[in-house]
């Protein structure tokens, strides 16, 4: 009987040793998504002034109503640790823990290089995880694609926000919110 190869996955528990280790350090820039380490591409400056945009646009608008965590990680269950660009929390923060996905409301993927996995991989797994709402800011193409009603295997409902409209996120205490600020 032949056997193959099974990829060994690891568990967020595991990542976090690994991490504390010293194996896994800041110069790795990894995530950890279904049990696999990915690398994560390098960060551009179109990408990382929007990033910046977004974190000022959400801060400002929403005070001290909810979190804005910037390039950190959430656990969505026990084997995926994304570092998405923008997850809004509607909980305070508590040091002693990392967010998980019952504490995100929104959670924005900055893309440039990056759109195909960002819509397919990481939208499913946010989809999976029960995550109310997902935008991909797509640099290329100029838009916000906003995801909605969460199911397995991913969103039932996608739009796409162009420059020249606004989009109000859903569970987020803010008003409409300009494609054109968002893209800069």
């Amino acid at each position: 009987m032949t056997q193959l190869p099974v990829p060994y996955r690891f568990d967020v528990e595991g990542y976090h040793q690994m991490a504390q280790a010293g194996i896994l350090t800041q110069e790795h820039r990894v995530e950890l998504l279904d049990g696999i380490i990915v690398s994560m591409p390098p960060i551009g400056s179109r990408h990382a002034w929007c990033v910046s945009r977004l974190t000022r646009l959400f801060t400002t608008l929403g005070g001290e109503s909810f979190v804005v965590w910037a390039q950190n990680p959430i656990v969505l269950g026990d084997n995926s640790e994304p570092q998405p660009d923008i997850a809004i929390l509607d909980t305070p923060a508590n040091p002693e823990m990392l967010p998980k996905a019952a504490d995100v409301v929104l959670i924005i993927e900055v893309a440039d290089t990056s759109t195909n996995y960002d819509r397919s991989t990481k939208g499913r797994l946010y989809a999976e995880s029960g995550i109310a709402e997902y935008w991909i800011v797509d640099l290329t193409s100029d838009r916000i694609d906003v995801f909605r009603e969460p199911r397995a295997g991913g969103y039932g409902m996608a739009r796409s926000v162009r420059r020249g409209e606004t989009v109000t996120p859903i569970n987020v205490p803010v008003a409409e919110i300009s494609a054109d600020e968002v893209l800069g």
